[in-house]
Formats: structure tokens, sequence, C-alpha cells
């Protein structure tokens, strides 16, 4: 019979997958020997648990290729059974650096999870050889002088990536369950005479699941120190998506909570700790404001504007052209970046991980696939603390316009009901929006030029958008129905109706400004429609500058153009001649000679006119 390390040795897995496979029963009569496995000396692998392969098509051929690592953030299984992005140089850079505790604050499915759990396989003391996970990565190509460090601590792992709950007791429990987890992972302080027996007492407590929220506020501060005290030497506390739990908990309803929890909870693992030799952690947003990190000086922050670690997380543009050529589909790579590039982390141009590996596990088929991994929460609250500045400089982002905005770090999610011109700061870092160009200031905010990444971002705005319009009563589904069917059939008189909709009820909930707020509200649901229709906006044609014009994308849809006129205090008949005479300007000023001459044949002239909540539509 053999042991779980022995056999993890011979299919170079870890002893804890080997042991989860005994305990589903795939592994054929493995049996449990008081707490160990057994497993028969002639054993076979299970087929499923060999090294995979997909079939991918291309140009009528068929090619045995590994598989992507769609959803695996266990860094044992992923380099051994999937498509692996070797970010193991990441070790080096830290090495090198030495920070006591980093910080990675990163949009959400940008490999932070993976290359935590790397740091933990590398780093972790093991009864079994984990040195065969690195052997053929770059980092044992680096020297002696950094796998000296493989497999030297012993480390604590927590990530808070599925705590996502609606109330404070939920979460809790939750928590709770994951610090038993991690108990359970170090038994073997239970047995060791190295520790007293209160240590002892506290950790069955945490580990049967009866210590309150109080004593769990001391369990990495605890751990760390029964750690230290059983191997003489300081274990590594590695924590990933820190404020998961915090963002739910501002969405939730139960914040202070939350933070009052993590405050004491960090505190004990990272600041005066003799008991730490390093630590990470991985996040959003870098919430410093919150005092969760009060006094912990010794803390380095990395976030997508620093060039420290910038090619870690993420796809750099060499390896995307590396993995299309292993793919047999490097013809894709202009779609590909146009959906799924823009992003830029310090210096270094980067791509969406998440949104490549389905790209082409899927055919390359684009699409927004990074929208379908979670709901948008901190979209749908900068769209319910938006102001009518916002509002409308959102609107324009979504045309591709680059939009001026001081970016603040330490921006947190409380920070939008006070300063709604945060909301930037807040896309920022969660992944929205990208930095064409940025200044440091002596405040140690940045003053940069934003836009939208994608096609792949601008899409997820849309639906946003559009879901705002219709949570808050701007728009009823109707109305965008209305709008989606008028555009198929050309039914001119049935999108002038949903036009007129839309602008009353828009109008009646926002207070009415001049005319530059009812281009930027207008052209927001215009936005919405670009499936089917290039949108411009203030576009130089004829002599002079319309105000919104849409280009349809195929022959079947008519061209249509807006001028939008404004005046305070007109009666139903003003604002008529008004909107009669936006519209004679469309003609005097030929704005449509550049549709026609591109071969627009059918054209639908609307001429709008707004006073105060009062909005009237002529077409022509």
């Amino acid at each position: 019979m053999k042991t779980c390390k022995e056999i993890a040795k011979e299919w170079k897995m870890s002893e804890r997958s080997i042991a989860n496979l005994c305990k589903q029963g795939r592994i054929a009569g493995a049996a449990k020997v008081g707490k160990s496995w057994q497993i028969p000396d002639d054993v076979v692998r299970p087929v499923d648990l060999r090294r995979r392969e997909t079939t991918v098509e291309n140009n009528g051929k068929s090619y045995r290729k590994k598989p992507l690592p769609i959803g695996i953030s266990d860094y044992v299984r992923a380099q051994a059974e999937y498509y692996y992005v070797d970010k193991t140089m990441l070790i080096k850079e830290f090495i090198d650096r030495k920070p006591l505790v980093s910080l990675f604050t990163r949009p959400r499915r940008f490999g932070k999870t993976l290359n935590m759990d790397m740091l933990r396989v590398f780093f972790e003391i093991s009864e079994e050889d984990t040195s065969i996970y690195f052997r053929d990565k770059e980092i044992w190509q680096a020297g002696e002088d950094y796998t000296k460090y493989q497999g030297k601590y012993p480390v604590i792992f927590l990530t808070f990536k599925d705590v996502k709950f609606d109330s404070w007791d939920a979460t809790m429990d939750k928590i709770r369950g994951l610090l038993q987890d991690e108990f359970g992972r170090h038994s073997q302080l239970l047995t060791s005479e190295k520790l007293e027996e209160y240590e002892r007492d506290y950790f069955r407590a945490v580990l049967q699941g009866t210590a309150g929220s109080v004593e769990l506020t001391a369990a990495l501060e605890n751990l760390s120190r029964m750690l230290h005290k059983h191997y003489g030497i300081a274990p590594i506390i590695i924590i990933d998506e820190y404020d998961i739990p915090i963002q739910e908990g501002y969405a939730k309803d139960f914040y202070e909570d939350i933070v009052g929890f993590m405050r004491n909870f960090f505190s004990g693992a990272f600041k005066d700790n003799r008991n730490l030799s390093y630590g990470f952690l991985t996040g959003i947003l870098r919430i410093a404001q919150e005092s969760i990190f009060s006094g912990l000086n010794n803390l380095t922050v990395n976030s997508v504007m620093d060039t420290e670690y910038d090619r870690f997380f993420g796809f750099t543009e060499s390896e995307v052209d590396k993995m299309l050529s292993y793919y047999d589909v490097a013809e894709k790579k202009t779609e590909l970046q146009e959906w799924y590039d823009g992003y830029l982390f310090g210096d270094t141009e980067i791509y969406n991980p998440w949104s490549v590996i389905n790209y082409i596990a899927k055919g390359c088929r684009p699409q927004a696939y990074w929208a379908n991994t979670g709901k948008n929460e901190i979209l749908a609250d900068v769209l319910r603390e938006a102001t009518d500045d916002i509002t409308e400089r959102l609107f324009a982002l979504l045309q591709g316009e680059t939009v001026l905005a001081c970016i603040n770090q330490n921006v947190v999610y409380r920070s939008l009901t006070e300063e709604p011109a945060n909301v930037y700061s807040l896309l920022m870092v969660a992944g929205y929006l990208k930095a064409v160009k940025k200044e440091l200031q002596p405040d140690g905010a940045f003053m940069c030029q934003i836009s939208i990444p994608n096609k792949e971002i601008a899409a997820v705005y849309k639906g946003e958008v559009l879901s705002h319009l219709l949570q808050v009563g701007l728009i009823t589904q109707s109305t965008a129905n209305k709008i989606a069917e008028s555009l198929y059939v050309n039914d001119m008189a049935k999108l002038q109706t949903a036009i007129m909709e839309y602008m009353k009820k828009t109008i009646s909930f926002y207070d009415a400004g001049a005319e530059g707020f009812y281009h930027g509200l207008l052209l927001g649901l215009m936005a919405l429609l670009d499936n089917q229709y290039k949108i411009r906006s203030n576009r130089e044609a004829g002599e002079g500058r319309y105000d919104i014009g849409l280009i349809p994308k195929e022959k079947k849809y008519p061209g249509i153009i807006m001028e939008l006129k404004w005046a305070r205090d007109l009666s139903e008949r003003e604002l008529q001649s008004l909107s009669e005479k936006a519209l004679v300007q469309i003609d005097s000023k030929h704005y449509a000679d550049e549709m026609r001459n591109e071969g627009t044949k059918e054209l639908m002239k609307l001429g709008i006119a707004f006073s105060g909540k009062k909005v009237i539509v002529t077409a022509g």
C-alpha cells in the first residue's frame, strides 16, 4: 500500500488533492486507516486526471491542445493540467524587494487568487516535494538565490472571494468557516509540545466553530504566533480579495460591522506582529481611509497606477501572442485587442485574462465574458450617486471620448456620497476605465485623461446604464422595446414617441438644465443603440456641426440626425416653433450630406426642442 504523499509525488499533484480524490471515491481501492489514506500499489490513475487536452477547430482542421483554465485558481492544478501563463517571476520581484506587507489592488478576474495560491505553494513548508511544480518554470531558472526560499515557511492562506452575503450574521458565519478550514490545515498544532494548553484550547475553539466574533478577530495573530513557535520560523500570511466582504457590507447595510471586524482582524496580523515573515493582500480598493490598516507604516501598496509588478496580473501582449499562436488563431488578434485589450497597469499594456481565455476557449466569439462573472455593484453604485455632470461625462465616455479626472487611490466606497467625483477613482481601480495619460500631483493623486478600455467594457456600461434607467423609472421596458422595434422595422413615428417618452421622464427626474444637459441625456440613450449604429456627437458636417448623428452599420436601418435647441419659459407654440427651427437647420447647413456620401439612402431628421421639463420632437 502507498500513502497520499507517495502517490502525489508519482502523479505530480499535491497531497491535499490526492486526499480529496480519496474522499470522493475516485481512487480505486483507497481506504482510510486512522487519519491516513492507504492506496493500493498497483492503482491506476483515473483517466480524467491525466494531462488534459481539448480539440480546437480551425480552418477545417482539428488540433489537440491543452484546455484553458477557466475558473481554475488552484496553482498546482492549473500548471499541471491546463495552458498556464507563467507568472512565477512575481516571486523573484518580491524577493528582490522584500517588502514586509504587500497589497496588490487589481480588478476582479485578473488572476489575483491564482497568483496568491502560487505564492502559497512556493513558500509553504510541506511534507511533499513541492519544488516539482516550479522546476520547469521561469523562477527556477533565476537561480539558487531565489529557489532557496522554496518550501521554507509556514503559510496562512485565506481567500474572501466568495464572502458575498446579504447580512452581517451570514458573513460572519462564512468567515468563521474559512478560519475553521485554515486552522484545520494546520492541525499538527493540536499535538505540538511547543504550545501552551490555553493556545491549544483556542485552536480547538476555532476548529470546532465555537469561537465568537470577538475571539475570531485575534485568529490571524494567534495562529501566526503558534506557527512561529512550532516551526521556529515566522509564517507568511496571504489574504486574497480582502475587500469583497467590505463591498458587500456597503451594499447591504452592515458596513460598520464588517469594517470594525476587519480593522482588528488585520491589525493583529500585520501591525507590529513579531510573528510575521511577510504578508500579502489582494483586493480591488486600497481602503486606507477606513483605518483598517491604521498605523501600518510597513504596508507597500501596488495599484494599477504603479510600475512595480505591473506585468503579473493580467496578460501582456507577448503572452497573448504566444497563446494565440499555440491555439492557431493568430489571425484573431485585432478582434481580441478591440474587445479585451486597453488596460494600462503602470507602464504595461494588459489584456483581461478572464475574457481572453474564454474568447479562445469558446471558438473566438467576441462578447462581454467579464460582465458575466458577477454583479457590477460598483458601477451600479456610481450610477445611483451620479450628479448631472457625472452622468453627462459617463455618456461621453460611452462615445469613445476621453474625460479629465482626478484619480485618488485612497478612495473608499462610502466616499461616493461624500464626494461624487470619486466615482472616476472607483471605476478606474475596478477596471471600468483606463488612464490614457496620467500626471502625479503633489498630494499623491493623479490627474488623468480617462476613457473606456475596450468594447467589452462599453457593453458592460450599456447594460448597467439601461438597467439603471429601468430601475429608477427614467425609461420603461415598453419604451426601450419601442426604440428597438422602431429601428428594426424603420417605424419613424414609433421612434419619435419613444424618444419623447424617455426625455419627458428623464427631465422630470433630473433638474432641467442647459442644452448640454439635454444633449448628454439623449446621447446616453442613443449610446445603448450602437449595436445598430455608429454614434457621433458634435461632428463637423456640411456647413457646421450637428448635435447627434446615428450612422447605420447595416443598410436596412435609416441614418438619423438630431439637432437640439433649448430656451427658458417657452409656451407649447414657441417650443413647437423652436423644434421646427432645429429641423430647418439640419437642411440649411447640409448636415445630412456626409451620411448620403457614405451611402446612407434613407435619412430621418429630428428637430428636438426643450424648455424646462417640456420637450417636442419634430421629424422631417
